[in-house]
């Protein structure tokens, strides 16, 4: 059976050594954001008995998926709803990173190489929705447009990291009593 290419380009990114010296150099600034136990256990979900992070992405998700679908298929009067759905994404956009920042930083080598991808691409998203957003604002809907679906591809490749990271490299904190 062969490898498929996104699990090998995966594979690539976790044995690559270039990706270090990001990864030095952001754990310092990810290490003081959990610094204190109460804000490390608030961000990591210990009140919820799991890793909050995941949680928190089904929101600026939703609500990027859900200005998508209005920008294809709802018309004209849908305009002002999407432009409302992009803006609340992006409100929410930093507490969800922050959620990841706090399980990143309890990660292997590999899972922080991979992890720093998977930032950048989101970051790269979270900017392109912003300028979708702009856009809408100083009324170029079309220009608005197609940065949200620019912004939805590259939420794609982050979103597959992710999922690489939960699913693949077991990922994300929890209570001891799902260790039995």
């Amino acid at each position: 059976m062969s490898t498929p290419l996104p699990v090998a380009l995966t594979r690539r990114l976790e044995e690559s050594t270039a990706l270090d010296p990001v990864v030095r150099a952001v754990r310092p600034v990810a290490g003081a954001l959990v610094a204190k136990p109460l804000v490390r256990d608030v961000l990591q979900g210990a009140w919820l008995g799991h890793a909050l992070h995941p949680l928190m992405t089904d929101a600026p998700i939703g609500f990027w998926a859900s200005a998508t679908v209005l920008d294809l298929v709802g018309g004209p009067d849908a305009r002002p709803s999407s432009q409302r759905l992009l803006g609340l994404g992006l409100l929410l956009a930093g507490p969800t990173a922050w959620t990841g920042w706090a399980e990143w930083t309890d990660t292997g080598q590999r899972e922080q190489r991979v992890g720093v991808v998977h930032a950048a691409a989101n970051g790269a998203a979270v900017a392109l929705y912003l300028a979708s957003w702009q856009a809408r604002r100083s009324d170029r809907h079309g220009r608005g447009v197609a940065l949200g679906l620019a912004a939805t591809s590259v939420l794609g490749l982050g979103g597959y990291l992710g999922g690489h990271l939960v699913a693949a490299r077991k990922v994300g904190s929890r209570h001891p009593s799902y260790a039995v």
